[in-house]
């Protein structure tokens, strides 16, 4: 059996560019792998199944995974099967890239448990097949620099470890949905990616908090309401910075260190308690680690 670690991410900058001839969105954005993540086991099979901890989440032949499994069968020309198990962690439809990097983790798992020794760069390939984010999660830094649709990544060298907040409310939202309501043509006064790749590079957070930015902001707050709201309180609890994560719901404070995202953390959750609020609040950081197979027993 094959166990590995699925990692979110946010999107700490994200400009829409416009919209391609193919029907996706030119894109310009930051990745962040942080350290809330899925974990996914593959055992060996005759054939492809999957089954989740989520009762919610389809495990079906539309779920990412296993659409992972057959691109991989079908590019390699296996028939070998497997049993895959997920355990989700990463909240669904919340702007994380859960099913992006439960599909990157799934070519990852079965080209060692299948034996294929597929090279990384032809996953990347299959990876841009299944979805704009999923290369990511292929890159072995923790930031990467996306353009084109966000697949092609060029990635970061640096140490820098951030903290944040991260807060999603109970709802769900559609990011073709986001993206099609969202006007790239509107004049809008917007800090550049070169500004933030400068801040992470020299590790200045104030120069970072004034960097960041999503395009994508206006319109998940204007379908989720819910979102003004956790970024009127974070800010009151003086993050550095307050912004939504790729198509949204999910909110993230960006914090000076780990302490104040606990002392964040510990009073949103107070204030969530008595407004009977349904927001789920982790302290993140970024996930330095690359993706790493390991070899499980039972």
């Amino acid at each position: 059996m094959i166990r590995l670690r699925a990692p979110a991410k946010l999107n700490l900058y994200l400009r829409v560019l416009g919209q391609r001839p193919d029907g996706y969105h030119e894109i310009e954005t930051l990745f962040e792998r942080i350290d809330l993540a899925d974990e996914l086991t593959f055992e060996p099979a005759q054939t492809l199944s999957l089954t989740c901890d989520e009762p919610t989440l389809s495990c079906g032949a539309d779920n990412l995974v296993l659409r992972a499994a057959r691109t991989l069968q079908e590019a390699t020309g296996t028939k070998a099967g497997v049993r895959i198990h997920l355990a989700k962690r990463i909240p669904i439809a919340a702007g994380l890239g859960g099913g992006s990097s439960d599909a990157a983790a799934t070519l990852l798992g079965l080209n060692e448990l299948w034996g294929l020794r597929v090279s990384r760069q032809r996953l990347v390939e299959l990876a841009a097949s299944l979805g704009s984010d999923v290369p990511f999660f292929l890159c072995e830094a923790p930031f990467a620099l996306g353009r084109g649709r966000g697949e092609r990544c060029e990635a970061l060298v640096t140490d820098v470890r951030l903290a944040h907040v991260l807060v999603v409310p109970d709802a769900r939202l559609s990011t073709q949905d986001i993206y099609a309501k969202t006007d790239s043509s509107l004049t809008v006064s917007r800090p550049s990616a070169t500004m933030v790749l400068h801040a992470l590079s020299n590790g200045s957070l104030d120069e970072l908090a004034a960097g960041l930015w999503n395009d994508l902001e206006p319109e998940a707050i204007r379908r989720c309401p819910a979102i003004a709201r956790i970024q009127s309180e974070l800010r009151d609890l003086e993050c550095l910075c307050v912004h939504v994560s790729g198509s949204g719901p999910s909110v993230v404070g960006l914090c000076r260190d780990v302490d104040q995202a606990q002392q964040v953390a510990a009073t949103l959750r107070t204030h969530a308690r008595r407004q009977r609020s349904l927001w789920r609040i982790h302290i993140i950081q970024t996930d330095h680690p690359s993706i790493a197979v390991t070899s499980a027993g039972r």
